[in-house]
């Protein structure tokens, strides 16, 4: 096609938080849209998005709404993805889901922009975009890596309801109110009474040391699905199969933006002040340099960079290790914003490829 005349793009997933921050950054970012194509389930056929002014009608997902699209940003859940996703390769679109369907396959690249763009090249169709929290690390651990050989890493997350989508957002919201309706000061016995429509205990004033279901068996027995995807999908996007890393997942009663608290172990030695002059340099991360500058989910809200603050040694380790808190909004760079950013690596390097290359990729499924 002729690259001046824009792309024709597919939001899949349009009406949910992840495909509305999908195509508001399409637009932000002046992305060359040609057509865009919301597409949704049939109870969402009909309504309609604005898009560049214009309003734009939400189409039912189907084989006929992948014709003519070359790029397709899924974000509508794994068991969607993997109905469709195997029939927009077939179509010809180059696809990059937002979901955990594709994360793991064999030969599906795994990306966060501007730390692996190289594995985008060789894509057979689909490019996976990462979990949120592993999306907002990978910057800060791929610049300390390359320059002072990480050995161990140990990540505790602090995860905002929106990461459980717009449930999680008003479930947080509903349950906060029933608090309040319910007493007139805070009482730990009533608190433990408000039940959750979508966590496993109540968000509201209260931490959940579960994201995700509990895995049964092996040496990952008691880490929750969440855990072992930071674990393992930070060791593909590093190509690190080594990495020794572990991480604990809370859910906590913020709305928009996770945050971690990150020790990591090099092999070679290293100072804050090391690490602050490498970051300062990494594209995509903003350093915040003294340690009453930290940053925190309310105030990263809506923008692009992942924040770094309060670096320090390690005091059981204070020649390798360091200490770190990173945090970034999760819709944006740990999903809509990251997508964005590789089907901009995609079109920047003429890596869209020819149906014919793309057919073979209906086998994974």
């Amino acid at each position: 096609m002729n690259v001046q005349q824009g792309y024709t793009v597919a939001v899949l997933g349009a009406t949910g938080l992840v495909g509305a921050h999908l195509i508001s950054i399409l637009e932000e970012r002046k992305f060359p849209v040609k057509q865009l194509k919301p597409l949704a389930s049939e109870r969402s056929a009909g309504k309609s998005i604005l898009f560049n002014g214009k309003e734009v009608g939400v189409i039912a997902v189907s084989a006929e709404a992948f014709e003519g699209v070359d790029i397709v940003l899924a974000s509508a859940g794994g068991d969607i993805s993997r109905q469709w996703v195997p029939i927009a390769v077939e179509k010809g679109c180059v696809v990059i889901d937002n979901t955990s369907c594709y994360r793991m396959t064999e030969g599906v690249p795994l990306v966060v922009a501007g730390v692996n763009d190289a594995d985008v090249e060789n894509h057979p169709g689909i490019i996976a975009n990462p979990n949120c929290s592993t999306a907002q690390l990978m910057p800060v651990l791929k610049a300390l890596d390359d320059a002072f050989d990480i050995e161990r890493v140990i990540v505790s997350t602090y995860q905002s309801v929106s990461g459980a989508g717009k449930n999680g957002m008003d479930d947080l919201l509903d349950t906060t109110r029933l608090v309040y309706q319910k007493m007139d000061q805070v009482d730990p016995e009533a608190l433990s009474k408000v039940e959750s429509q979508v966590f496993s205990r109540p968000i509201a004033f209260n931490l959940v040391p579960q994201i995700d279901k509990f895995i049964e068996g092996g040496v990952e027995d008691g880490y929750t699905k969440e855990e072992t995807k930071v674990i393992h999908e930070s060791q593909k996007i590093l190509h690190r199969p080594d990495l020794r890393i572990t991480c604990t997942a809370v859910r906590v009663p913020v709305l928009i933006g996770h945050s971690e608290a990150v020790t990591i172990e090099c092999r070679k030695p290293i100072s804050p002040q090391d690490a602050m002059e490498v970051l300062e340099k990494t594209t995509h991360v903003t350093l915040c340099r003294t340690p009453e500058s930290f940053p925190t989910p309310v105030e990263v809200t809506g923008k692009d960079p992942v924040y770094v603050g309060r670096i320090r040694r390690d005091t059981s380790n204070p020649e390798f290790g360091l200490n770190l808190w990173v945090v970034a909004d999760n819709l944006r760079i740990g999903a809509a914003l990251n997508a964005v950013r590789i089907a901009e690596v995609v079109i920047r390097n003429g890596w869209l490829k020819a149906k014919s290359q793309l057919a073979q990729t209906a086998s994974i499924a």
